[in-house]
């Protein structure tokens, strides 16, 4: 069996769950891989134009290129960034013939599987000309809420259409399971995971060196909580706060002196980094675009031994009382959080459990969607 994968998010991109499940299907089935790159699928915003001439604080120092393996192709769709416009399908379709021929080719050489990461006008298209075969949605984010006006409401439109379609939903979190629950018979529920194969021994998961660091290592956007950053700061002042990562949203007030604010890194020196945390940070906003949220970062943490502090929002609001997870509530006295969450010591025995029951093999292989 092989694979069309309409990913979300482009191939060279670092490690999320899309590069996972091609990676771990390739594993199971052994069979090629047709990758799809996203196209923009929105119409474009000022703040579009800011970011590319921007890149985002430290965005230029993210690593490597990922390598192409010889059982994966990548495939790069043009189009115009007029998707949600009455028509576009039509006249971006013109751009995709080369794309469509190369999908055709590839499902006509043998039994495949088109899984779908992404709503789209394209992906819509691709399920058109081969309704026989099986297909998937994998909803790993709550994709209209990162949208607004009419791209919102046509996203959520091809979101009701591909549902309707496919023959399997996965989904990343309750909140997801929840808004497709009349799918039920179709739907399972797979949270993320982490990848134990890139984690460093249990016995070496955690260097402690010199003052306590509350760490964050991901994407600061416009659902970082920078706020609650600041309150951590001033109330921990002794405690360095190190946040790594590309920076689009910038706190309008100065930066307290035991913040760190430090570039992107690759995934290796971002779980080297995070071995010398002593707590890991998962500050977001609660918000519609969080409140389907799994975060990956919260099983990395878990899996190097780290307790987590995080707000309530999405996933992490359920994992109230979970070991090694604490949770920040309004009226929280958060330097006695932080103390208790420095408090935590977590053996070697949990570490392992909680590899082998968080690892992306062990994710999709109970989602069921391979016989």
């Amino acid at each position: 069996m092989r694979l069309v994968y309409l990913s979300p998010v482009p191939w060279t991109s670092f490690a999320q769950r899309p590069h996972k499940f091609v990676e771990w299907f390739h594993a199971k089935r052994g069979g090629d891989v047709l990758w799809v790159d996203p196209y923009p699928t929105r119409l474009m915003a000022l703040e579009d134009l800011r970011r590319l001439k921007a890149g985002g604080w430290g965005a230029k120092k993210q690593t490597k290129k990922r390598k192409t393996p010889a059982w994966l192709t990548v495939l790069h769709p043009r189009s115009l960034p007029i998707e949600p416009l009455p028509g576009a399908g039509v006249i971006n379709r013109l751009l995709w013939n080369d794309v469509l021929q190369e999908i055709d080719m590839f499902i006509d050489g043998g039994e495949c599987l088109l899984g779908i990461g992404k709503p789209s006008a394209l992906a819509l298209q691709v399920l058109d000309r081969h309704a026989a075969v099986t297909s998937l949605y994998d909803a790993m984010d709550d994709f209209p809420a990162f949208y607004k006006g009419m791209s919102r409401l046509a996203m959520a439109h091809r979101e009701v259409d591909i549902a309707m379609r496919v023959n399997r939903i996965l989904v990343s979190s309750t909140m997801l399971a929840e808004r497709f629950a009349s799918y039920r018979a179709k739907l399972a529920l797979t949270h993320n995971a982490c990848s134990a194969d890139t984690l460093p021994p249990i016995d070496a998961a955690r260097i402690t060196r010199g003052r306590p660091v509350l760490g964050y290592v991901g994407t600061i956007g416009h659902w970082f909580n920078w706020r609650l950053v600041f309150t951590l700061a001033e109330v921990n002042p002794s405690i360095c706060i190190r946040l790594i990562g590309p920076t689009y949203v910038l706190p309008t007030e100065p930066i307290p002196a035991n913040i760190e604010l430090l570039p992107a890194c690759d995934h290796g020196a971002a779980i080297r980094a995070m071995q010398e945390f002593s707590v890991g940070l998962i500050p977001f906003k609660c918000i519609d675009l969080t409140a389907s949220v799994d975060p990956i970062k919260y099983y990395e943490y878990r899996a190097l031994g780290l307790p987590v502090l995080s707000s309530r929002f999405g996933e992490m609001a359920l994992r109230d009382g979970s070991a090694g997870v604490f949770l920040v509530d309004k009226h929280e006295e958060l330097a006695h959080l932080v103390r208790t969450a420095m408090a935590y010591k977590c053996g070697e025995e949990e570490i392992h459990e909680f590899r082998k029951a968080n690892s992306w093999e062990t994710r999709f292989d109970a989602s069921g969607i391979l016989p």
